[in-house]
């Protein structure tokens, strides 16, 4: 196929250094790379070679396949008790009149508003507060499958889960136990910022530790239950911290199996008191890419948001390993604009992303959260009737 005679001839290149041929030849073979391997493809700055590698190793999981979903998001608060440095979005509790704090009926209300929409998914995350607790989101998330059993909801961070289940005085397990039954049925990646302890206190101590997100997921795992994987790359963090943090999500994805995606999230300067710090390149968004498809040779996916790094960068990130490109709009607007997204106020209509993905040479697959094909685009017409409104 043509991917692989482009890495069988990449190989061949005599202008290699001896550490990319091996590497090369790892990925050609299905051999893991290594922590070392990692650090000096980032180091390296082979912007073609990493283009290749990565392109090789998604096509082998994907094919041509770029997945999108369609769904909404529903942020409970944008007031926090934590106080991240690199954070755009919250207000602390000092600033409360700035923010806003729904209630159950406020959050409902939202799910409504998508009546007769073709969402399939409903993804709640938000600010830290004593209200929203464990009884809160039990009642929360059964309301929402009453009014609608087949509306999948992503839910929560480790962040929020481990206040909550603290609060309560519950251990992991029982909490996922109460949450399942109410209705949740997948976890988001969120939380995760950077797992070495040193930079993770820095830059946003106090939540939960990396042991404590990792141990999370690992619980909702083991429950049989599938959640996302993120790492904030960009600000303070070495190559080497990269390459650790994608060591231990693979360390668990090799024990659980229960990761489905690995979304890299870049680290946005505007609004936070990390201001100071300029932004990497879309370059260092690139090789961020290529590197987490090439390292986590067991997650089944990797997923770049349009509405973080623009629609240019996400269709050119298509090259660079990325299969999933999300989709949604009205979800993103407040917290990347907020951090200076380049996409400050997002609107791509369904049609308009089915048409950048094949402007990209790949397949426009819709989607579900657990990738069940809702319609392929490769083969279908859209239809206009059934497109949901994703304008902001």
């Amino acid at each position: 196929m043509e991917h692989q005679n482009a890495l069988k001839s990449l190989i061949e290149d005599p202008n290699l250094q001896p550490q990319e041929v091996h590497i090369a030849h790892a990925v050609l073979f299905g051999k893991r790379i290594s922590m070392e391997d990692a650090i000096f493809l980032f180091e390296a700055d082979n912007l073609p070679f990493l283009s290749v590698l990565a392109d090789f190793v998604r096509k082998e999981k994907n094919g041509l396949h770029t997945y999108f979903n369609r769904n909404f998001h529903i942020e409970p608060t944008n007031v926090c008790i934590y106080d991240c440095k690199f954070c755009s979005y919250s207000r602390k509790i000092k600033k409360r009149s700035e923010g806003w704090e729904y209630t159950a009926d406020d959050m409902l209300n939202i799910v409504k508003s998508y009546d007769g929409k073709p969402v399939t998914e409903v993804h709640i995350v938000g600010g830290v507060l004593p209200q929203y607790d464990l009884e809160f989101y039990e009642n929360l998330f059964a309301r929402i499958k009453a009014h609608r059993p087949d509306l999948h909801i992503k839910a929560l961070t480790p962040v929020e889960f481990h206040y909550i289940f603290k609060k309560a005085k519950v251990s992991y397990k029982e909490g996922l136990e109460r949450l399942i039954r109410a209705g949740l049925d997948s976890v988001p990646g969120g939380g995760a910022e950077i797992f070495d302890e040193a930079i993770r206190d820095e830059i946003a101590g106090g939540k939960c530790s990396s042991e404590e997100w990792l141990e999370l997921h690992r619980t909702l795992h083991h429950l049989g239950h599938r959640s996302n994987a993120t790492m904030l790359y960009g600000h303070i963090e070495t190559y080497a911290h990269r390459a650790d943090h994608l060591n231990r999500l693979r360390k668990l994805q090799d024990e659980t199996e229960g990761f489905q995606t690995f979304i890299p999230l870049k680290f946005r300067n505007e609004n936070n008191e990390m201001s100071h710090l300029p932004e990497v390149s879309v370059i260092e968004d690139l090789k961020m890419y290529a590197i987490s498809r090439i390292f986590l040779d067991n997650f089944q996916h990797i997923k770049a948001y349009w509405p973080m790094i623009g629609r240019s960068t996400a269709q050119l990130s298509l090259s660079f390993g990325v299969d999933d490109i999300d989709g949604t709009i009205d979800d993103t607007t407040k917290i990347y604009s907020m951090a200076g997204s380049e996409e400050q106020n997002p609107a791509l209509s369904t049609p308009e992303l089915i048409d950048m993905i094949k402007r990209g040479g790949y397949q426009p697959i819709e989607r579900d959260t657990l990738y069940h094909v809702v319609h392929d685009y490769s083969v279908e017409e859209f239809v206009p009737e059934a497109d949901t409104s994703l304008k902001s």
